[in-house]
């Protein structure tokens, strides 16, 4: 048995602006760039090992959730995949057929703190911080190298907190 951490994230064409140093009194300047284009990111991680699934696709609906549920199911088919997820939009839809080796267990979507995954998120906004990208297309594919780029060695100490991590190898023991 395995259990993921999951959530989704929306990146897109508003430029990412964090602080620059500048001499006392300056501003900082930067070009920003402001386009009404996203992206959506599927993301889960298994906190006690660092192993991903990390899918980048146009938008968030049922629809693309259910290829990120089949994309899980197809990187792991060898044991029962649990992803640990919040109780809210396309993750909760009714007619998403569920692969035999996939299940859910929802937590409200009022903790984010609470998610492991959050972090990968807070590291990805991060790389992002004053990058632009002309076009929809060229960011959906440069996201995708960002996230391929992300190791399993990485992986587990930003989402393996120890309370978690024990919770975890004693529920599958």
């Amino acid at each position: 048995m395995r259990v993921f951490s999951h959530d989704e994230r929306r990146v897109g064409g508003l430029t990412v602006r964090r602080r620059r140093l500048t001499a006392a009194g300056v501003q900082p300047v930067g070009p920003v760039q402001h386009v009404c284009a996203w992206c959506s990111v599927y993301g889960a991680v298994a906190p006690s090992t660092g192993e991903r699934v990390l899918l980048e696709r146009p938008s968030l609906n049922a629809d693309m959730f259910q290829i990120f549920l089949n994309a899980v199911a197809q990187a792991f088919p060898d044991r029962l995949n649990i992803l640990l997820l919040d109780t809210r939009g396309a993750p909760t839809a009714q007619r998403l057929p569920w692969p035999a080796n996939v299940r859910c267990l929802g937590w409200p979507p009022s903790c984010p703190q609470l998610n492991p995954i959050e972090r990968v998120w807070r590291e990805l906004t991060e790389a992002l911080a004053w990058w632009q990208c002309p076009a929809l297309a060229a960011h959906l594919i440069s996201v995708g190298d960002l996230l391929q780029a992300y190791a399993a060695s990485t992986l587990q100490p930003l989402t393996g907190a120890t309370s978690l991590v024990e919770a975890l190898h004693a529920l599958s023991s």
